[in-house]
């Protein structure tokens, strides 16, 4: 049925219609693997303006070298990001200026102001690694990188609002300043309320932007398969590992088992493992191959993890990044704590069972509890039992690493970031236990290397 206009009605111009994204027909580049051919797939899209009905081209792969790449890969993901950063810019303040200026930008901006890209390069050297050379495979990876970027976004978004930070890489988190921004306008209560409902929407911008990075990157049906189904799985894991660790605080859980299943998969999947079987799809390699990579990944991903809760506790803040007793305040259900809780139990140490069931939890916890912290971690042999599990992990992710067959250049530059993740911290101090230097807990939203 038809909808007409009532004649007793003024007549009102139509709504202007919605940007729609329109495949260029005649344009779509045809690639080819090794032994498979590959149907034609769709280098870039169209932008319809919805007042003069003008297109820009979208998704049009810009020239890449990968060897020069290989140079500055953090910069190449930062161009790459950028190029999908102005275009999304462009859709949002499309569909509306405020939107794109409130929470567009703010999402673009975060982004912008990443840390050391880790993930992304781990799919650069993983593609490298795995034999891929030439430019479209190359542009794929820098995008898939991009899309890691944009999904860490939206993990570090509502890890703030979830656990009420109030600063992030040493200035506001994004739900604090919205919310320190609403001026008069608003009563306190309602200012916060509206700077988390905000925080939210930007995560989950963030997270749309980066599903669309990757449905319109360039691959062969074949890769593109293997490539969205890690990807589909890497965000549920993701949510999993989050939900497991909320869920910990509440119950005051001290299960090393369940700490560690936490850990594999907020980090270990997450930040290692996949981010190499998504770089791996993309170079198109063979499933031995894969399956050594991420074998490697998990385990690298969980001495990650383990350095990171100790660094919590002993890291120096002024070179992990990272505030000293965040993890111990927020009572986060870590494998350093669960087992120190254990050890102390079997061995009837009751002050040591004291001091954690004081502090673990306890969100005005002292430097100088911090400090007896510390003591019972080194006296129950925590400390000393995690520092071993991470060399156990370190030592079986290169025997995997070195049972896959990759290209030896690369692979050298994959090892070596790989291998920087469970080490000690540039010029953190050496094993002791006294006390390392602390932040105030006003730092407590520094960045934690688990998300």
């Amino acid at each position: 049925m038809r909808r007409t206009q009532a004649k007793d009605q003024p007549a009102a111009a139509p709504p202007p219609p919605l940007p729609r994204l329109v495949a260029l027909s005649g344009s779509a580049r045809r690639r080819r693997r090794a032994g498979r051919a590959a149907p034609d797939a769709v280098d870039h899209v169209d932008v319809v303006d919805p007042v003069d009905g003008t297109q820009t081209r979208d998704g049009a792969a810009r020239a890449v070298d990968p060897a020069a790449v290989d140079a500055d890969v953090p910069s190449a993901i930062g161009d790459a990001l950028e190029q999908v950063l102005a275009d999304r810019l462009t859709r949002a303040g499309v569909l509306d200026a405020e939107f794109a200026g409130a929470l567009a930008e703010r999402v673009a901006r975060f982004t912008r102001e990443g840390g050391k890209r880790t993930r992304s390069q781990f799919v650069w050297w993983s593609m490298r690694a795995c034999g891929g050379a030439d430019e479209p495979t190359a542009s794929a990876a820098l995008r898939i990188g991009v899309a890691l970027e944009l999904l860490q976004t939206c993990a570090l978004v509502h890890d703030d609002v979830m656990d009420g930070s109030a600063l992030r890489r040493g200035r506001p988190t994004l739900h604090t300043d919205v919310r320190d921004n609403c001026g008069t306008v608003a009563s306190p209560a309602r200012a916060a309320r509206f700077g988390e409902a905000v925080a939210v929407l930007a995560g989950d911008l963030a997270l749309a932007w980066a599903d669309d990075t990757v449905a319109e990157t360039a691959l062969d049906p074949w890769t593109a398969t293997t490539v969205r189904g890690v990807w589909s799985d890497m965000r549920t894991e993701m949510v999993a590992g989050q939900f497991l660790d909320l869920q910990g605080q509440l119950t005051g859980s001290r299960s090393t088992e369940r700490a560690l299943r936490a850990a594999h998969l907020k980090s270990a999947l997450y930040s290692v493992e996949r981010p190499l079987a998504l770089g791996a799809a993309v170079a198109g390699a063979d499933g031995r191959t894969t399956r050594a990579l991420c074998s490697a990944g998990r385990c690298v991903g969980m001495a990650f993890q383990l350095r990171d809760d100790l660094d919590d506790v002993f890291g120096d803040p002024r070179h992990t990044g990272k505030s000293c007793g965040g993890d111990i305040r927020e009572g986060k259900p870590t494998y350093l704590a669960a087992l120190a809780v254990a050890r102390a139990e079997a061995a009837a140490d009751r002050p040591a069972m004291d001091v954690l069931e004081r502090a673990l939890g306890n969100e005005d916890l002292s430097r100088d509890g911090l400090d007896e912290v510390r003591e019972a971690l080194v006296r129950t042999g925590a400390r000393a039992a995690v520092e071993a599990k991470i060399e156990r992990l370190s030592a079986r992710a290169m025997r995997h690493f070195d049972g896959a067959l990759l290209h030896p250049d690369a692979a050298r530059s994959l090892r070596a970031l790989l291998t920087a993740q469970t080490s000690r911290a540039a010029n953190d101090p050496p094993a002791r236990s006294g006390p390392a230097p602390c932040a105030t807990t006003a730092d407590s939203g520094a960045p934690g290397a688990g998300r």
